[in-house]
């Protein structure tokens, strides 16, 4: 819930601009919901991708505050999220409800980005593996085909705090992600689906993230808002 339509404007045209000749990178911006239009209109014919960060799990009706599918696809989103921390720990989400989601934004062909993560109780517990496995397997139940969904690990303590999981820490959950997708689908699937870490993502860490073997990208939160730190983190 940061920038009105005016500074997200501003920021769209800042990184359209910056990104004009990055065409070997994937880039997904997902501004709030008033100005996913306005963005949208600044960020077409570019490299740049619109998603919304969440989408309600019915098509249409009596869903007061919600936005179905459709109405996201009509201005112009082709990405979403489900399952953000924040909605999960702050809204009270539960992994049913992040999987009706889910399941509702695939079958309206929008590419899915499903968020699991611990606490940082969770963590000093010795949960992670617990709750992450609990958070994919049910994100994803009933789901036979993981084509248009992509992972994101996003450990709660490391989301705004400026605490990072190393690179180390994060790379052992990405490959415990990874192992459970071919576990549980097979070896292809898990070879081809986009697994991206989101904590306190920055300029200066970049790098030493996207080094580990199963970190495919990044979820990025408050550097995204400066289009140069944002640029930086692209271009890293």
């Amino acid at each position: 819930m940061n920038l009105n339509i005016d500074e997200s404007i501003k920021l769209a045209k800042e990184l359209k601009e910056k990104t004009i000749n990055t065409k070997d990178k994937d880039i997904l911006i997902c501004p709030s919901f008033t100005a996913l239009k306005d963005v949208n209109e600044i960020i077409k014919e570019s490299n740049i991708c619109l998603g919304a960060q969440n989408v309600c799990y019915e098509d249409k009706g009596a869903f007061t505050g919600e936005i179905s599918p459709e109405m996201l696809k009509e201005v112009g989103c082709g990405f979403v999220l489900v399952g953000h921390s924040e909605r999960r720990h702050i809204f009270k989400e539960t992994d049913e409800i992040v999987n009706l989601r889910l399941k509702n934004s695939i079958k309206n062909k929008i590419q899915t980005i499903l968020c699991i993560g611990e606490t940082l109780e969770q963590r000093e517990a010795n949960k992670t593996k617990e709750i992450i496995t609990t958070q994919l397997i049910q994100g994803l139940k009933d789901i036979t085909d993981l084509k248009g969904i992509i992972i994101a690990y996003e450990p709660v303590w490391a989301i705004g705090t400026g605490k990072t999981a190393s690179p180390e820490q994060a790379q052992e959950v990405h490959s415990m992600i990874r192992n459970l997708i071919k576990k549980d689908y097979d070896q292809e699937t898990s070879d081809k689906i986009k697994i991206l870490y989101g904590g306190s993502v920055k300029p200066d860490n970049i790098k030493d993230l996207m080094t580990q073997s199963d970190i495919d990208g990044a979820l990025v939160g408050g550097a995204s808002l400066k289009s140069e730190d944002f640029y930086s983190i692209i271009n890293f």
